[in-house]
């Protein structure tokens, strides 16, 4: 692979990362609740996800759940799913900073419970597999070493995306700063509503539609 195809990679991957997605409307609405640096794990999460799907591509398990309507069912409804419950969180928020006035952070609000939820959203969409599928072996020579290929691929794409939440964790943690709680709620209820939509469209999504 060549410098020349890796930077169209990143150009045609900047444009699909770029369009908020679950991850990205997460990271902005982390960085609202919980500031940048709290918001972190979560980005995290995403990176993890984006390893493992440009390795399932390498791998054929996207070309696996296009051929799979069973597979595929399973793996939309449970991303529909986990996208309408924290939807719903998002809509049910009091909005403002999320920690108690001890200033200990809960179960729910630590590290791990950030990281795991944007993961899930990630790993669970097949959309993503879908369009990887179609779009990374585009960028691949079938007559040179794939895995190389593969891990500077998955290298470009996860730095984009990392790099494009933690934006969208900026302009939360500074929305943060400067408006008031009752603003704040109307972050999380828009990042909520739209989850809710990804949520719906996912669950009418059909492979025909790739």
């Amino acid at each position: 692979m060549n410098t020349t195809t890796l930077l169209l990679f990143a150009a045609v991957a900047l444009v699909a990362i770029a369009t908020p997605g679950p991850t990205v409307l997460l990271a902005l609405a982390n960085g609202s609740r919980y500031g940048v640096r709290r918001s972190l794990p979560g980005m995290l999460g995403a990176v993890v996800s984006d390893f493992i799907l440009v390795g399932a591509v390498a791998l054929g398990l996207g070309a696996l759940l296009a051929a799979s309507e069973f597979w595929f069912s399973v793996l939309k409804w449970v991303g529909a799913v986990y996208l309408a419950w924290l939807g719903i969180r998002l809509l049910r928020s009091k909005g403002g900073l999320d920690l108690p006035a001890d200033g200990a952070v809960s179960a729910e609000h630590g590290s791990r419970a950030i990281f795991m939820k944007s993961f899930l959203v990630a790993v669970t969409n097949p959309k993503g597999y879908l369009f990887c599928s179609a779009l990374l072996p585009q960028f691949i020579d079938p007559a040179a070493a794939q895995v190389p290929q593969y891990l500077a691929i998955a290298l470009v794409f996860t730095g984009m995306d990392f790099s494009i939440m933690l934006a969208y964790a900026f302009i939360g943690a500074r929305a943060m700063r400067l408006l008031k709680a009752s603003a704040l709620r109307w972050v999380d209820r828009l990042c909520g509503g739209v989850l809710l939509g990804l949520a719906g469209s996912l669950a009418f999504y059909r492979r025909a539609n790739t």
